[in-house]
């Protein structure tokens, strides 16, 4: 069953990852890719690629794809097809290698009322659940509504009290429906004070399964993990073993081969765990399990795909140090985490690649909203957990990217915050916790970016000034003001006045500025004998500036500004692009605080547009199935 090359049914990070591991090994690596990912790093980096004409859930045109370039295998990464038993199937059928497990196992799998009545009749503990709003209510609230082939937080609501059932009940279905083509759910009893705990597990075709211990993954947001690590903070040996037990004993029920995850949800107080579910696939946050065990984990599947024997025992398995791996998206944390769509104006790791970086992209990539917004992965090492804290942070600040709204800050924000240096990482952080979504910035530091961008940006003007360059900056035989520049920075407008000195110096706003060096790229400046190196980037108006404690963006303002298109007072806005797939409300309709009026839905995420007060709709703006850009006015409220 041996090949030499494989085909990557996915996209972004996950396909550049195991061509990694797979060119490593001497194997041919095919993508296959869409329009919108034309000039995708992923693209690039294959071998050789084949457009499809339609998407990437096009299991036809895929399996054409594979023959077409004499393609012998197929690996699914995860998301889109990863756990499409269907698909599964006819890969093998059509005579190519799986690089998963068998159809049989990803079908019982992926439906999780199945899983859970697999893991009963295996003694493995499940939390009680109702697959119907009637039984739900004896569960007693908050509840958990899940889809039941969901996966990626998609389809998943919580449920607070009673009148909220119904209503998120629907949502989470319409979502399910959007995602897998399934709308089924069930309900299930919310723990709060909880950790979710997966367990890694490899089995190969010959009845061998091993577990490579635990990655806590319990901060998340919209039940989407965003921090995970291992080992967990709240297991210790002796659950570990207990878990790792109940993961093997589901596997060798179930004869799993190529790497899986069996996931738990931990009670913090009294340690009692409960099964949720088994992933048939390569997991996001594989990295950290690789960090500490120093398993290859895509280059195992490969193995066990080609129908190799593990070459390790449990007792050879052993976890070194303290790993961690937080998830870059594009995305608003102070506007609910909902997607943000651009162009990456910068994407420099070189000053951070003591870290490890798992990406998808470069300077320059656009994100839209065809696809989830995740960028990277970000994953530390160190001897123990404090280190890998700090290491993981400060990697986060020294890399140059941006140029549109991402979630580093809040990432950083958690990484330093007490609790989760102490460990309390439940399920309820970031609520409990309510890290900042934005860089916290001293009067001085904010000035010192100021002046460097001011005085870089009038060094970069000199430079292109054919005509009057040969003249020192800002020379006049006569007196005149000092020159201005107006930033948008941090939300704020701001106006920074400067003027070259006759000393050699710079007098920007009070402060005396030296210039050591500059180009293109940035400016070694001395500011009131603070010393630093910034990097700059720049695409028009929009600046992107690195300075010692992370990036900062700002824009250049005109001088002169024309009129644009205000919103009508009592609007209400798209928080995002996407599209309008409801609209609750008409025209004269009377409405409540509180009430959904329209909802949005853009990456396979829903968002419910709200009334802010009781009022009338006098203009309603938008229609079914239409597109919307982000601040686009929907409607108008008059109270």
């Amino acid at each position: 069953m041996s090949f030499n090359s494989l085909l990557i049914a996915n996209r972004g990070e996950i396909a550049c990852r195991i061509m990694l591991t797979a060119q490593n090994m001497g194997i041919k690596c095919i993508a296959v890719y869409v329009d919108a990912d034309s000039n995708a790093p992923f693209v690039k980096i294959a071998d050789e690629a084949i457009k499809l004409p339609t998407n990437y859930m096009d299991i036809v045109a895929i399996i054409e794809a594979a023959k077409k370039t004499g393609a012998e295998a197929i690996h699914p990464g995860y998301g889109f097809l990863s756990e499409n038993a269907s698909f599964a199937r006819k890969v093998i059928n059509s005579k190519l290698i799986w690089v998963g497990p068998s159809p049989n196992v990803i079908k019982v799998m992926g439906d999780k009322l199945k899983a859970k009545e697999l893991a009963d009749k295996s003694d493995v503990p499940t939390l009680p659940m109702a697959s119907d709003l009637k039984n739900a209510k004896s569960l007693g609230y908050p509840l958990l509504v899940k889809a039941v082939a969901g996966g990626g937080g998609k389809g998943m609501r919580i449920v607070k009290n009673p009148k909220a059932l119904k209503e998120l009940v629907a949502s989470a279905k319409r979502e399910a429906l959007s995602s897998f083509d399934d709308d089924r759910i069930f309900i299930e009893k919310y723990i709060q004070k909880s950790r979710h705990i997966e367990i890694q597990i490899l089995g190969d075709q010959h009845g061998n399964v091993v577990h490579l211990g635990e990655r806590e993954c319990s901060i998340q947001r919209r039940h989407q993990k965003i921090i995970e690590e291992s080992p967990s903070s709240r297991v210790d040996p002796l659950l570990r073993e207990e878990m790792g037990k109940a993961a093997i004993k589901l596997a060798k029920k179930i004869k799993y081969s190529s790497a899986g995850t069996v996931e738990f949800l931990l009670d913090d107080k009294t340690g009692e765990f409960w099964f949720l579910e088994v992933n048939t696939r390569l997991q996001v946050e594989h990295p950290i399990t690789e960090e500490i065990t120093g398993i290859d984990l895509v280059y195992e599947q490969i193995k066990i795909a080609r129908g190799e024997e593990l070459k390790f025992s449990q007792d050879d398995i052993d976890w070194h140090g303290h790993a961690i791996e937080v998830r870059l998206y594009a995305e608003d944390p102070e506007n609910n985490f909902l997607p943000e769509v651009g162009t990456l104006l910068a994407y420099d790791t070189s000053k951070a690649d003591d870290i490890r970086w798992d990406s998808g992209v470069e300077k320059g990539y656009k994100v839209g909203t065809d696809f989830d917004p995740m960028l990277s992965k970000v994953i530390s090492w160190a001897p123990n957990r404090i280190d890998a804290i700090n290491k993981l942070a400060r990697g986060l600040e020294k890399a140059h990217f941006g140029g549109l709204k991402t979630n580093r800050d809040f990432l950083i924000n958690c990484l330093r915050n007490e609790s989760f240096i102490k460990g309390n990482t439940t399920t309820d952080f970031i609520d409990r916790e309510n890290p900042s979504a934005r860089k916290e910035l001293t009067k001085i530091q904010l000035h010192e970016a100021m002046a460097a961008i001011a005085v870089w940006n009038a060094l970069q003007n000199r430079r292109s000034d054919v005509v009057t360059g040969f003249m020192p900056s800002n020379w006049t035989n006569g007196r005149i003001p000092d020159q201005r520049i107006k930033l948008l920075i941090l939300q704020n407008e701001v106006e920074v006045t400067y003027k070259f000195q006759r000393n050699g110096l710079y007098k920007v706003m009070d402060s005396n500025c030296k210039v050591h060096g500059h180009d293109q790229y940035g400016i070694d400046i001395d500011i009131d004998s603070h010393r630093f190196y910034a990097q700059i980037s720049q695409a028009d108006d929009q600046l992107l500036i690195n300075m010692p404690y992370g990036d900062l963006e700002a824009t250049i303002m005109p001088r002169f500004v024309d009129p644009g298109n205000e919103i009508p007072e009592g609007g209400l806005v798209a928080p995002m692009p996407g599209k309008v797939i409801d609209v609750k409300v008409k025209k004269g309709d009377k409405v409540k605080t509180g009430d959904t009026l329209i909802i949005i839905e853009a990456m396979k995420m829903e968002h419910s547009i709200k009334a802010t007060e009781n009022g009338k709709i006098i203009k309603l703006m938008v229609s079914l199935n239409q597109q919307v850009d982000n601040g686009a006015t929907l409607l108008v409220l008059e109270n």
